[in-house]
């Protein structure tokens, strides 16, 4: 009887109550804009970060059919003011191992990039390099299929193991993964939690020298040390997104506190108290000038989810 009340008078929401048994953690009307590199946006209504790949698969099995948004590092992440309805899954430090095996490297989703590249280094692996000037985590590269100087996530995974919405386990093979420019042709909803990698045996002093250099030439390029979430657009095709920027008089451009930055025109930087929406004007200021000199109409790389006023129990809630 005392559990029966405790569950109807309780001040938890309707939808975290209906959260099955899980063994990781699960937080309501958790805030999110630490969670992301450009420091902005609202909570989320549920957060749960998994305990483990049993546990996420546990929660997807029994999970009470909430909406349900997946974030990893949050560096290419756009969070809206008003946050995420539903469920937020986060895979936490469980998932941020790093494994080598010979050619391969066996790396949970939220292994760092610069870790993976330092890894393959110490053990004598190239093709690696490119990753130690990608910020954020191995889950959101292959989502994304990021890249730079040349190669992209696509040209070093190997296997990759995901999740589906209702919880069935998939592992798929390199040439079982359609890869696009900044993009793949798998579902939105699956949860990648592990991929297998392969590279190519080499010196260390060799891959350390070109890791080296790719450091030096993003320090040059781009702008550090402060809050910013990469490109914010796509290379249209033959193009370069900052050149189209620059041309169209946007350099320094700002909308509140969010600014296009003065290094890179493609990188807007949070100048202190920027909102998501100062990012969304700004970003939609930018396209619709570069379309007016250019007639090209930018595409949005960076990942923009959530409301922009909070309007969250979908399930009834308080």
């Amino acid at each position: 009887m005392f559990s029966f009340f405790k569950r109807f008078f309780s001040n938890e929401s309707t939808l975290k109550r209906l959260m099955p048994a899980v063994r990781g953690q699960v937080v309501e009307n958790a805030p999110l804009h630490k969670m992301t590199w450009l420091g902005v946006g609202g909570p989320a209504e549920i957060l749960f970060t998994p305990a483990d790949s049993d546990d996420l698969e546990y929660f997807l099995t029994n999970q009470p059919g909430a909406p349900l948004t997946v974030i990893g590092g949050g560096s290419n992440l756009l969070i809206r003011d008003g946050g995420i309805p539903g469920i937020v899954v986060h895979l936490g430090k469980t998932f941020n191992t790093i494994k080598v095996e010979g050619d391969k490297i066996i790396c949970g989703a939220g292994a760092k990039n610069m870790e993976i590249a330092k890894a393959a280094m110490e053990a004598g692996l190239s093709g690696f390099e490119f990753l130690c000037g990608i910020p954020g985590t191995l889950g959101g590269s292959v989502r994304m299929n990021a890249g730079a100087h040349g190669r992209s996530a696509a040209d070093v995974l190997d296997e990759l193991t995901a999740f589906d919405i209702i919880g069935k386990k998939i592992i798929l093979q390199r040439n079982e993964i359609p890869f696009d420019y900044r993009t793949n042709a798998l579902p939105d909803n699956w949860i990648f939690t592990e991929a297998v990698l392969k590279g190519t045996a080499e010196n260390k002093e060799n891959i350390q020298k070109r890791m080296t250099e790719y450091r030096q030439i993003r320090e040059k390029a781009q702008p550090s040390g402060v809050k910013t979430a990469g490109s914010m657009f796509k290379n249209p095709i033959g193009l370069k997104a900052w050149q189209l920027i620059e041309k169209a008089g946007c350099r320094g451009l700002k909308v509140g506190g969010a600014m296009v930055s003065e290094k890179h025109c493609n990188f807007f930087i949070n100048t202190g108290k920027a909102t998501s929406q100062d990012f969304e004007t700004l970003g939609e200021t930018v396209q619709r000038r570069v379309y007016e000199t250019s007639e090209i109409t930018l595409e949005w790389e960076v990942r923009r989810i959530g409301v922009k006023t909070k309007r969250f129990s979908s399930f009834g809630g308080r």
